[in-house]
């Protein structure tokens, strides 16, 4: 199992030329949003090309090739996916590894452990899905569901903070547009990948954009962003103009599990409107977006049992009535569908959008 490596290293390389003169990720935020501070979910995904010799770099942990110049053994390196995610390095010898990849996050409820994944299991934040069985009691990965009244100074929950994994990185929305994203066009996605059929990066690539192309729920406009330049684009124009903001979970490296407590300061963010994307495995950085009317954000402070502060993202839901009755929160929390806002935090390589108003 591998990715011919000529032919992906071609293929970014001609894409990337094509689209040299484009207005590159950091100056388009900059331009549309010259008064918001780029979250740390997002800097993080852009990564500056290297001087010197051929260099097609489209980050760290995302699709990444380098052909080096004076190396030994070749220096050729092309990851899909991140730590624990995909990885084949060409130099000496071609390794190829496939992790269960994600940032975990372990919780738990009224002082009982509940461990959430994501994979194997569907996404939690697609909430038509049921959850599995596996969901339910293996660990690890991403989402902490909670009630809003709970979200009080002396709650304690336990938690994993780690640094993102799930690292792919952002390529210019033309390149993106330059690249199939249909399942009816799975084969020549494939192939421009270098990704076998029935591969677990094919698995991968399958199953990240089926879920974009399903319908959304009621209430729901969802849309999958392929490119910073497209996310930025969607939540301006479902926010009602560019006067918005972006934030994402801070958490540092010591954020270990641990149990934390909320502590004084959780601000709510102004409106009862957001859009909040979701990242996605993928060769590039892919985010899940969806834009409702029936959410509050929140930055809640967090203090771990260590000393660790973590400033954390929180998005209750206000109305879950179509949600699936099986899905992943009404199971941890043992409420219905339609009854209490449901409030989850994010991971740290997720981001809400909000009105940019002062916060509350």
């Amino acid at each position: 199992m591998g990715f011919c490596l000529p032919h992906i290293l071609a293929f970014l390389t001609l894409t990337l030329v094509a689209c040299h003169a484009a207005l590159p990720p950091q100056l388009y935020w900059n331009s549309v949003l010259p008064n918001s501070k780029m979250p740390k979910a997002i800097s993080e995904l852009l990564q500056p090309g290297k001087p010197g010799g051929t260099n097609v770099n489209v980050g760290k942990g995302g699709v990444h090739v380098e052909a080096g110049k004076g190396k030994p053994g070749g220096g050729t390196n092309v990851t899909v996916g991140g730590k624990g995610g995909v990885g084949v390095n060409a130099g000496k010898g071609t390794n190829v590894g496939v992790g269960k990849g994600g940032v975990s996050v372990n919780t738990g409820h009224k002082g009982k452990p509940v461990h959430v994944g994501v994979t194997p299991g569907p996404n939690p934040f697609v909430y038509k899905y049921a959850a599995t069985e596996t969901q339910l009691h293996q660990d690890p990965n991403v989402a902490i569901f909670f009630l809003e009244k709970d979200m009080r100074p002396g709650t304690t929950m336990k938690l994993h903070f780690t640094t993102n994994s799930n690292t792919q990185t952002f390529v210019p929305r033309e390149t993106a547009e330059s690249i199939p994203f249909s399942s009816n066009r799975l084969p020549e996605i494939f192939n421009q990948f270098s990704v076998k059929s029935g591969s677990v990066e094919a698995d991968i690539i399958k199953g990240t954009i089926q879920e974009c192309e399903n319908p959304a729920i009621r209430g729901e406009e969802k849309y999958c962003a392929t490119s910073l330049e497209s996310m930025i684009d969607f939540s301006t124009s479902r926010l009602g103009g560019e006067n918005v903001r972006a934030i994402s979970t801070e958490a540092g490296i010591g954020a270990t599990l641990q149990k934390y407590t909320i502590a004084s300061g959780a601000k709510k963010l102004a409106a009862d409107k957001s859009v909040v994307c979701h990242k996605q495995n993928y060769p590039y950085a892919v985010f899940y977006c969806h834009a409702t009317k029936t959410t509050r954000a929140y930055v809640v402070p967090l203090k771990g049992a260590d000393g660790v502060n973590v400033k954390a993202v929180a998005v209750c839901h206000t109305d879950t009535s179509d949600w699936n009755p099986k899905h992943l929160s009404f199971q941890v929390l043992k409420v219905k569908p339609g009854t209490v806002p449901v409030c989850h935090f994010l991971p740290s390589d997720h981001v809400v959008w909000v009105p940019n108003q002062k916060s509350t």
